[in-house]
């Protein structure tokens, strides 16, 4: 009776897991460790951050890009199963006004996990940010029954998987 019983309720459960990548290579931290309180606090969501070792962002998703700021450090991205997800590299970066920075999609563009989205001039940011934490944030966590975050220390952009989310 074992057997059938969780078989029936993993069929029963409506919950579906949602798989998001790391978006550029690098270290997954936890999210407390951003040097802002206003993702170090949970204030915009919760989720992780990267100290990154990459030159691209590529989407940690399947969905469609819904903004693309103006100075290229971050850009949100909303999955085909409603997740609202924020990749904003560094912290201060907005100061550069997109200096080492190039963009590749589009403002409403639909992309697949693993598309480029912005190029970056790694060793430029490093040495004129305040930092370069990227932190990788869901926006409309009440939609989100759970987060299963996933921390190594060599995740590579498109690939290594950062958190599960389970709707």
């Amino acid at each position: 009776m074992g057997l059938f019983s969780n078989f029936f309720k993993k069929k029963n459960d409506e919950s579906k897991i949602i798989n998001i990548v790391s978006p550029i290579s690098g270290k997954i931290i936890k999210i407390e460790k951003v040097p802002d309180k206003v993702f170090s606090k949970k204030i915009v969501g919760d989720g992780v951050a990267i100290e990154p070792t990459g030159h691209e962002i590529l989407s940690p998703i399947n969905g469609t890009i819904e903004t693309i700021f103006k100075t290229l450090h971050a850009f949100s991205i909303l999955s085909c199963d409603g997740i609202e997800l924020l990749v904003h590299f560094g912290i201060d970066t907005i100061n550069l006004k997109g200096k080492g920075f190039i963009q590749i999609a589009k403002e409403s563009q639909t992309v697949k996990m693993g598309d480029k989205i912005i190029l970056l001039d790694l060793p430029f940011l490093k040495k004129h940010s305040k930092s370069i934490i990227t932190p990788i944030v869901i926006s409309n966590v009440e939609k989100i029954k759970s987060i299963k975050k996933i921390f190594c220390s060599n995740a590579i952009a498109g690939q290594t998987s950062i958190m599960h989310i389970k709707l």
